[in-house]
């Protein structure tokens, strides 16, 4: 079953990472799920809540709206149960990511922008509404859904307990519905109250002002266009109390770390994942890290999934390597 080969992901240490920053980088490649993501983990989690509370019934429709990768793994898990998929994604949803979604049957609905529940014409509120008028659907919500972070606490956090021996002192998230970042950061300050949980959003993303106390704007809120992470509200499945900061990063550092990193290692980061890395590029002053520390940085996706967004223009002259097992 495909829940088999979901989670237990490697823990990498970076040695050209650890070298230029002077500490102990470790990489969480999440890209070894079978959907390629760390998506698949809250997928799976809130798919088995829903079929073993009976929200759906075998024939059914799973239904989330989705920057691309939770719809991916939501489209993968629902065609291996029995299920169909129906995806809501937003306007900036790569080509890749469309192609992929075809291919495991999702019926795909393209929308105007990923602004909320409370927003007309969101993946959201459209996916909602479809739900609501027709038998036989669930609505995954993963902004609301409490097992997006369960997924986090119960597998991901364990993991970098266990893989750094307990030894991880602080750990980079992108923060996109907030499951990830909340899931890890409640099982490893529960272990340990010391280890700092940080945070990655796009600039002008609202996360920093939620931290801070601050009002969020009302009015619709443009930010830096890097898929998979960044909000203008704050979804349910976001816990502040487990996050000690938010760092913001641009998209062009985003992208140019990407290419940097493709010719330093001659590999394909996801746009989430050169965000991750750009922020320690970016901030690594603030971060005060020593060489004892041990810094997970979560790489959420595969560069494989932003070709034409990422590395259309870009010619490497290292070899890209292929080494995950991940399916396509």
């Amino acid at each position: 079953m495909i829940k088999d080969f979901i989670g237990n992901t490697p823990l990498r240490r970076d040695e050209f990472l650890s070298k230029r920053y002077r500490t102990n980088i470790l990489i969480k490649e999440e890209f070894y799920n079978p959907g390629k993501s760390s998506k698949d983990r809250a997928a799976w989690f809130m798919v088995e809540d829903a079929i073993k509370r009976n929200k759906i019934v075998e024939g059914g429709t799973i239904v989330e709206a989705s920057s691309g990768n939770t719809g991916i793994s939501i489209a993968l898990i629902a065609k291996e149960l029995g299920y169909k998929s129906k995806i809501f994604v937003s306007a900036s949803c790569s080509d890749e990511k469309i192609k992929l979604l075809e291919s495991y049957g999702a019926e795909i609905e393209r929308c105007d922008n990923s602004n909320g529940l409370h927003v007309f014409n969101s993946t959201q509120y459209l996916a909602q509404a479809f739900c609501s008028n027709n038998p036989n659907t669930y609505f995954t919500n993963q902004y609301y859904n409490s097992n997006n972070i369960k997924a986090h606490y119960k597998t991901t956090g364990p993991e970098i307990w266990q893989q750094t021996n307990a030894a991880v002192t602080h750990v980079l998230v992108g923060v996109g519905t907030g499951g990830s970042i909340s899931g890890i950061g409640r099982f490893l300050k529960e272990r340990n109250p010391q280890v700092k949980i940080w945070g990655v959003e796009p600039k002008n993303s609202v996360y920093h002002l939620f931290m801070e106390n601050k009002p969020i704007p009302e009015e619709e809120v443009r930010f830096d266009a890097i898929e998979g992470i960044g909000r203008t509200f704050i979804p349910g499945a976001f816990d502040k109390q487990v996050v000690d900061h938010i760092f913001q990063i641009g998209k062009d550092k985003s992208v140019s770390m990407a290419h940097q990193y493709l010719e330093e290692q001659g590999e394909l980061l996801g746009f989430s994942s050169a965000a991750v890395l750009a922020a320690l590029d970016e901030h690594v002053d603030k971060m005060d890290l020593k060489e004892d520390d041990q810094l997970v940085l979560f790489f959420p996706d595969h560069g494989s999934r932003y070709i034409n967004k990422l590395y259309q223009d870009h010619h490497p002259h290292k070899k890209i390597k292929e080494n995950f097992n991940a399916s396509i």
